[in-house]
C-alpha cells in the first residue's frame, strides 16, 4: 500500500479523543479476598466515577458499587487505599460524602451499602480489618476544626454509628497501618512536616490490648532522613518492610531487633507514597514473597525465598508493574508494557502462569499505528545524565515530505517526585500517530533510579528539571529526530510548573501547554493543602526564610521573558493548584500580545476525570499546535479561542 505524503502533525489517526474517552478506563486499586479478585476503575464516561469490580473463580465479573456511589477517598487530596474486602464484605470510602460504608457481596450481585460513619468532616483511607475486635483500623483526616486538618490512626466499630476512636496521634501524617496475623501487634508509618514520605518516615510497632488500645509503642527503624515503605507481616508474624539503608529501596525484615536485608541490589522495591495502599510485594506462602522492582526505569517481577534468600526473576512481558497483592494460591498485580496497556493480572503462585483479567482498554487499533516506547539517556548539565522514554512518529498510512523533521512534544511528568513508565498509552499514541515525536522525561528527581538521582532535585526544582527537559529536546534535535522550530513542552501539575519554567527561563521551546500547572510558587506554599504544604521546603527551600528563591523561580514573575505561545487547562474545583494560578498566567501572557488560550473545566479537580473534559483538552491542545506550527488538521475539532493569534 502506498503511503500518502503529508506534513507531520496533519496525519489522520484512528486514535481519536472519542476512542480514548469511550474505551479507556484507569485501573486504580486491586484487592484479593480468598479466591475472589477485586479492583476499582475510574470511568470517564460516568463523570469520573470510581467503581469496584468483583471477579469470581468461575470468571464471572460484576460491578459492586451502586450507580450513586464512587469509591474514592480524598485524604491527602490524592487519596488511595479507598477500599478493602474481607470474607465477601467490601468496606469503602464514598467520594461524595467521604463516609465509610460496608457492603455485603452475595453471589454475583451486591447488597446495598450500609453507612458506618455518621458525621461529616472526616475522611478515611488505608483500611485494615481487625476481625478479632469487629472493627476497621484506618487513617482518619479530621476537617471539623479550624486550620490544618488533623491526621490520626483510628478504629471504626463495625456496629456502625462511629466516627472513630483515636489509636495513634501527635504527628502530622500517618499511613500503612498493618495488623499482625494474630491481631496482637500493629505496625504503621509516620512522618512530620516538612518531610514528604519519600524524604523520611518512621516505622513503629505497638502491642494491641484486648480492649483494642495500644501499648508499648516502639520505633523500629527509619528517621527524618530515611524513607520506609510498605510494612507487611509475614504469615508467621515477622515484620517486613522496604528501606533505603543503601540508597536504594530494598526489602528487609526485623529480625533480632535489627533490620536484615533480604536481597540487596541497586533496584527500587519501593515507590513514592503519593497515595495510600501502595504495594510492591506480597507473601504467597510462609516463606515466599513475590515482589516488583524497578531498574533503570524498567519494572520486573521476582520471587524471594525468605529462608534461603534465593532471588528468582520471573519472566513476564511487562515493563511497568505495581499494586502487588496475594490471594489463595495466586498473585494479583497491575502491569503494562510498550505493546500492552495497564491491566489487572492474575498469576498462579506455583506455575507462574499469567492471566489478564481486565485491561485499561482493548487494543483495537492496528499495531502499525502504534509507536513503541524506547528508553533513552542523554547528557545534561553538571556532567550528569538524565533519562526519557522516546516515541517516534508512526502511522502506516502516511509519510512526511522528504527532509521534514517532526514536531517534538516533550512531556514533563507530575510529582515532581514521580516517574513516567513505558506502558502503552493511547494518550501518547494520539500524538505520535498524527506525526509528532514524543519525549516523556524522567528528569533528575524522578524515582526508579535510586535515592541519589531523586535527591538531585532537592533545592533545585525549576532548575535541573528545566535543564533536563530542554536538553532532551536539544539532544533529539542534534540526533535529527526533531524540528528545532517546532519544539513543544507540556505537563500537568508539577509538570505544568516545569513547562511554564522552561518558557520563562529558557529559550528552547516554541510552544507550551500547562495542565493545572503551578505558576506562583509562593501561592502554592501558602495556599495548598496540608500534605504538600511543606513539600517545597526540600525541593526549593524553607518558606518564608527563602522567599527570594520562590520569587526567583516563579514563572508568573517573569512573564516578560515569555516569547512563545501557550495554552492553559484548569479545573475550577482544584484544591491542589487553585484556578487563579492558571488564570493570572493567561492574563499576563495575553497582555504581552503573545498568542495564549485558557480553558476552564467546571466540576473538575486536580486532574481531569470526565470524558468531555479529557476530550476537550486533547482536541483543544491539538488545535492549538495546528495553528502555532501551521499544519492542517485531518479532522475537524472544536476550536479553542486563542488570543493574539
Amino acid at each position: 500500500m502506498n503511503k500518502t505524503i503529508a506534513p507531520f502533525g496533519s496525519w489522520k489517526s484512528p486514535i481519536t479523543a472519542d476512542l480514548i474517552t469511550a474505551k479507556t478506563i484507569s485501573l486504580v486499586e486491586t484487592c484479593a479476598d480468598g479466591d475472589d479478585i477485586y479492583w476499582s476503575e475510574l470511568r470517564p464516561l460516568e463523570q469520573g466515577r470510581y467503581v469496584i469490580i468483583r471477579r469470581t473463580p468461575d470468571g464471572t465479573i460484576a460491578e459492586c458499587t451502586p450507580p450513586d456511589f464512587s469509591a474514592r477517598t480524598m485524604v491527602h487530596e490524592y487519596g488511595g487505599g479507598a477500599f478493602t474486602v474481607h470474607k465477601g464484605v467490601i468496606y469503602f470510602c464514598n467520594f461524595k460524602d467521604q463516609h465509610l460504608y460496608r457492603q455485603a457481596v452475595n453471589g454475583a450481585s451486591s447488597g446495598a451499602p450500609e453507612l458506618l460513619t455518621p458525621q461529616d468532616g472526616y475522611r478515611y483511607a488505608d483500611l485494615v480489618l481487625d476481625e478479632k475486635r469487629n472493627r476497621i483500623i484506618c487513617i482518619r483526616e479530621d476537617h471539623t476544626g479550624e486550620g490544618e486538618a488533623v491526621n490520626t490512626i483510628v478504629s471504626i466499630s463495625l456496629q456502625g454509628n462511629d466516627n472513630g476512636t483515636i489509636l495513634v496521634q501527635g504527628n502530622n501524617f500517618y499511613s500503612s497501618p498493618r495488623l499482625s496475623p494474630d491481631g496482637n501487634r500493629l505496625a504503621w508509618l509516620t512522618w512530620n512536616h516538612p518531610n514528604m514520605p519519600w524524604d523520611g518516615t518512621e516505622l513503629w510497632v505497638a502491642d494491641v490490648r484486648e480492649d483494642g488500645t495500644l501499648q508499648n509503642a516502639d520505633l523500629v527503624t527509619g528517621s527524618a532522613s530515611e524513607s520506609i515503605f510498605q510494612p507487611e507481616w509475614s504469615p508467621a508474624g515477622v515484620l517486613h518492610f522496604v528501606a533505603e539503608h543503601t540508597g536504594w529501596w530494598n526489602l528487609y525484615r526485623w529480625q533480632d531487633s535489627q533490620a536484615e536485608a533480604l536481597h540487596p541490589m541497586e533496584a527500587e522495591f519501593g515507590e513514592p507514597q503519593w497515595v495510600f495502599g501502595m504495594s510492591t510485594y506480597a507473601f504467597v506462602s510462609m516463606n515466599k514473597i513475590v515482589c516488583a522492582y524497578t531498574q533503570s526505569g524498567l519494572g520486573s517481577l521476582a520471587a524471594l525465598d525468605t529462608d534461603t534468600k534465593e532471588f528468582t526473576p520471573i519472566q513476564t512481558p511487562y515493563t511497568d508493574i505495581f499494586d502487588v497483592h496475594s490471594g489463595r494460591g495466586f498473585v494479583l498485580f497491575c502491569a503494562g508494557s510498550p505493546t500492552q496497556p495497564f491491566a489487572v493480572v492474575r498469576m498462579d503462585a506455583e506455575t507462574m502462569k499469567m492471566e489478564t483479567i481486565k485491561q485499561a482498554f482493548e487494543v483495537t487499533v492496528d499495531g502499525e499505528y502504534l509507536s513503541q516506547a524506547q528508553s533513552i539517556s542523554f547528557p545534561t548539565t553538571n556532567g550528569k545524565t538524565a533519562h526519557a522514554i522516546y516515541y517516534a512518529p508512526k502511522n502506516k498510512d502516511y509519510i512526511a515530505p522528504q527532509n521534514e523533521r517532526p514536531p517534538l512534544m516533550v512531556i514533563s511528568h507530575g510529582g515532581p517526585t514521580s516517574a513516567t513508565g513505558t506502558a502503552l498509552k493511547y494518550g501518547i499514541q494520539y500524538w505520535t500517530s498524527r506525526g509528532f515525536a514524543v519525549a516523556d522525561i524522567n528528569y533528575r528527581g524522578s524515582t526508579g533510579y535510586g535515592r541519589e538521582y531523586r535527591q538531585q532535585l532537592n533545592g533545585n526544582w525549576g532548575i535541573v528539571d528545566v535543564d533536563d527537559c530542554c536538553n532532551a529536546a536539544l539532544y533529539l534535535v542534534q540526533e535529527g529526530l526533531a524540528d528545532p522550530n517546532r519544539l513543544a513542552i507540556r505537563g500537568g501539575s508539577a509538570g505544568g510548573y516545569t513547562t511554564l519554567a522552561c518558557l520563562a527561563f529558557r529559550d528552547v521551546f516554541k510552544a507550551g501547554a500547562s495542565h493545572f500547572g503551578v505558576s506562583n510558587l509562593e501561592a502554592l506554599a501558602t495556599d495548598t493543602h496540608k500534605f504538600e504544604s511543606r513539600y517545597l521546603d526540600s525541593i526549593i527551600g524553607p518558606y518564608p526564610e527563602r522567599k527570594d528563591l520562590y520569587d526567583a523561580r516563579s514563572p508568573i514573575n517573569f512573564t516578560q521573558n515569555f516569547n512563545c505561545p501557550i495554552i492553559l487547562f484548569q479545573g475550577d474545583e482544584d484544591k491542589v493548584v487553585p484556578p487563579d494560578q492558571s488564570q493570572l498566567m493567561f492574563e499576563a501572557v495575553r497582555a504581552r500580545e503573545i498568542p495564549a488560550a485558557y480553558v476552564l473545566f467546571k466540576g473538575e479537580q486536580h486532574g481531569f476525570r470526565k470524558a468531555e473534559s479529557i476530550k476537550r483538552a486533547l482536541e483543544g491542545e491539538l488545535y492549538f499546535y495546528s495553528k502555532i506550527f501551521k499544519f492542517d488538521l485531518a479532522e475537524e475539532v472544536e476550536p479553542v479561542q486563542i488570543e493574539n493569534l
